[in-house]
């Protein structure tokens, strides 16, 4: 929007009947009443040797057009405007040359629409991520009609109209299904109807421009996904005519369609009329021009239409033109007011076709943008008539987000919002509506530690071939040193004749161990759990398991398999309790970090002649004493072995360092041994990849066993997700009881990257063992993601 002063003028009331005093924004324009009015010495030859010539003619006021009418033909009345579209011979256009109360003269050219991935590109998905679908508004598309029965479009066409010209002397004919030069109502601007739908392609334009600015593709098979705008509804203006003139179409290309400047009026003149009636137009979009503009066009007949629209709120968005100027645009972008576009590549260059220079104020995607076109169908085409309709829907997703702001404060925040394209002689804002909707994403958070897993799983389904193998791969990280001498390997699924599967595990180094070998005695079930030898080979890596079926005749299934590490941290060799006394033994833990789970683990084995006499303590690297076990006079406490595993919430205590158990016989007369401790950092990591899908839910289950009790206040989730848009994931834990509990909120300012965060819930309402399931939901459509693992640290 190439304005300053005219931008004044109208605040101060500019409206359509008249000119604001002081302001003359036509070319021509009078200083002094006893000037004669420039003509263009084409208009001149045109009329030689008895031709006409068909023009635009602007007077002072209102009031001054029947004087000026007299001059010639009427062919266009219009409504509000001090303008008519004559045909005029010599003396005519004599006449209008010294009429005192003529503005402009100007030939009604005949031009052509401008022809010749892209909502992701400028934001368009962020921005509908956060709610912004132009709902509530209306864009105008002055064009070759729009297919409204579209099933891309399919009930967004609100008004329609058609303005097209006949004018025999030219070789115009009118394209309003009726026939005449104006046409309203239901079916008037179908571009699937009356003479548009004959010429087929020709007359695709406008369905095509339509679609980029407010199509919706959701439910649609082959459809793009949307527009830049879904939510808001379309205008559709028909503005061209079929002409069948070599003059005009160029040599060989008759019959072709062009817009008379005269019909884009009229149009512009309606969208006025619409908007004030109180529809919410917005934009205008003009993907239509010609000429080559290096400055500021203030007596193009267009002008005051464009400005007046300007003062009331919808903008006139227009393509630049496609002749690969570096200094000059098509006009109506020239017009001040106007919101001129300029056209980019896929990777943010200027289009080679595309017209720029300092008239330009915006630049959007304008290279193979697939849209829809007339009979149901999509296509791509390239130009800056692509571009505009990126802006005129931007402009309607910022009108319904932004309902206060004015029309220039939302072309403002384009430009500001927008990434700068800079090339020879100026710089010029590609539009960024997710930036101008939600502002500068949150920068991506910095990743947290992965906690240190004590079982590993995939819950990916494999078809076992009949005979054949499938290969199941898990990558453990965070384990130091070798595996287990009883690594535990449990497998899901079944088999109509287990006998026929070998089952080996291949470890990160290569070796091979063997878990099952195939037999003929062994009849269907599930495939079953082995615990393997594994201390040769390093616990870090990708493991691999090898399902073999050695003969055909029965196919079964693997559903998923696990890696349960048995806890590293365990005393060796036997202790001597003493008899009204206490022994201790120390572990050290690494490698674990951050705090002690809030469900530690601590197995104990120990014989003793009174176990009711015995006391047991945990005592944590920073000093503290968390009682495991009282001394009890119950009768059943007597002699015997105890072996016993408790939970311990020893989340106020760093993991690593050295712990301490502590066997305390304060009673005399019985003695004991300490036979083994351990202690267990619990840790059920998911890797298997799920995709979220675009919008909807995922969720990916874990199993977890052996944990009495409810699930602590302070249980972890650990979560690795890729995404598109951060912000459209809500992530919830569903525990074993059905119960529901947030892990992470959807968030409008986060962009595209990697979670990689520890969350915090308080599940103490639910119990800790069970199948515990991460829900993902990406609440909005328009960008992809991936679940990539996640754990659940007890």
């Amino acid at each position: 929007m190439k304005r300053s002063a005219v931008a004044v003028a109208m605040a101060a009331g500019l409206v359509l009947g008249a000119l604001p005093a002081g302001l003359v924004p036509l070319v021509g324009a009078a200083t002094a009443a006893a000037e004669e009015v420039p003509v263009d010495p084409a208009l001149e030859a045109g009329t030689q040797g008895g031709g006409t010539v068909r023009v635009n003619v602007v007077t002072q006021n209102r009031s001054d057009v029947a004087g000026a009418a007299a001059a010639g033909e009427t062919e266009v009345a219009y409504d509000q405007l001090p303008m008519v579209t004559l045909t005029v011979d010599q003396a005519g256009l004599t006449a209008l040359r010294s009429n005192p109360d003529v503005v402009s003269v100007t030939e009604d050219v005949p031009v052509p629409p401008m022809l010749d991935g892209s909502t992701g590109r400028i934001g368009a998905d962020k921005a509908f991520a956060a709610g912004g679908t132009g709902a509530g508004t209306a864009v105008a598309v002055i064009d070759t009609g729009v297919a409204k029965s579209h099933p891309f479009l399919s009930g967004r066409v609100t008004a329609e109209a058609c303005f097209s010209v006949n004018d025999e002397a030219r070789g115009a004919t009118s394209l309003c299904p009726n026939g005449g030069e104006f046409q309203e109502g239901a079916g008037s601007a179908d571009a699937d109807a009356g003479g548009c739908a004959e010429l087929g392609a020709a007359c695709s334009h406008g369905t095509h421009v339509a679609g980029i600015a407010a199509g919706n593709g959701t439910g649609l098979s082959g459809a793009p996904k949307r527009g830049v705008a879904p939510g808001a509804n379309i205008v559709a203006m028909q503005v061209f005519s079929r002409v069948n003139n070599d003059a005009y179409c160029g040599p060989g290309k008759s019959p072709c369609v062009l817009s008379f400047t005269s019909s884009q009026i009229k149009a512009l003149e309606k969208v006025h009329g619409l908007k004030q009636s109180g529809m919410d137009i917005v934009a205008a979009n003009m993907s239509l021009g010609a000429g080559r503009l290096t400055t500021a066009c203030t007596g193009d007949p267009r002008s005051s239409v464009i400005d007046s629209l300007y003062a009331v709120g919808v903008a006139t968005v227009v393509a630049a033109g496609n002749n690969g100027f570096g200094d000059a645009v098509n006009a109506p972008g020239c017009v001040p007011s106007a919101v001129t576009v300029g056209a980019t590549t896929n990777d943010d260059q200027v289009a080679t076709f595309s017209n720029r220079g300092p008239l330009l104020d915006l630049m959007a995607p304008g290279a193979a943008v697939v849209s829809s076109v007339p009979g149901g169908g999509y296509g791509a085409k390239s130009g800056t008539s692509m571009a505009a309709p990126h802006v005129a829907g931007a402009l309607a997703v910022l009108r319904q987000k932004y309902p206060a702001q004015s029309i220039g404060n939302l072309v403002a925040m384009l430009g500001s919002s927008g990434t700068p394209i800079t090339y020879t002689g100026a710089v010029t804002p590609r539009i960024d509506l997710g930036k101008a909707v939600v502002g500068t994403p949150a920068p991506e958070p910095a990743p947290a530690p992965r906690p240190r897993p004590s079982l590993v799983s995939d819950d990916t389904d494999r078809a076992i071939p009949d005979p054949g193998t499938v290969e199941a791969p898990l990558t453990v990280t965070g384990v130091p040193g070798n595996a287990p001498k009883a690594l535990r390997v449990e497998l899901e699924g079944t088999h109509p004749w287990r006998g026929d599967l070998k089952i080996d595990l291949v470890a990160p180094d290569g070796k091979l161990y063997r878990l099952k070998s195939a037999s003929g005695t062994e009849g269907a079930g599930a495939l079953g759990g082995f615990t393997v030898d594994a201390s040769a080979s390093p616990a870090s890596g990708t493991w691999k398991l090898q399902v073999e079926d050695t003969s055909a005749g029965s196919a079964g299934t693997l559903l998923g398999w696990s890696l349960d590490f048995p806890t590293p941290f365990a005393m060796t060799g036997n202790l001597s309790i003493p008899d009204g006394g206490a022994v201790t033994n120390a572990l050290t833990v690494a490698g674990i970090g951050g705090k002690a789970p809030a469900a530690l683990q601590v197995a104990v084995e120990l014989t003793h002649e009174w176990r009711g006499d015995v006391l047991i303590d945990l005592l944590s690297p920073d000093g503290r004493t968390y009682p495991l076990r009282s001394t009890s006079t119950a009768t059943t406490e007597d002699g015997g072995v105890l072996r016993e595993t408790y939970g311990v919430d020893a989340s106020a205590s760093p993991a690593d360092g050295t712990w301490t158990l502590k066997v305390s016989d304060p009673s005399t007369g019985a003695v004991g041994t300490l036979n083994a401790w351990s202690m267990t950092f619990p840790a059920y990591e998911v890797q298997t990849p799920h995709s979220v899908p675009d919008p909807g839910t995922v969720e990916v289950p874990v199993t977890v066993t052996g944990i009495a009790g409810n699930a602590p206040k302070n249980l972890q989730v650990y979560v690795h997700a890729t995404h598109a848009w951060r912000g459209d994931l809500d992530v919830h834990l569903v525990a074993p009881d059905g119960k529901v509990y947030m892990v992470k909120d959807a968030a409008e300012n986060e962009g595209e990257g990697v979670i990689q965060q520890v969350y915090t819930v308080d599940a103490s309402a639910s119990p800790a063992s069970g199948v515990w399931k991460l829900r993902v939901e990406d609440i909005s459509g328009g960008s992809a993601g991936t679940l990539d693992h996640w754990t659940l640290k007890f």
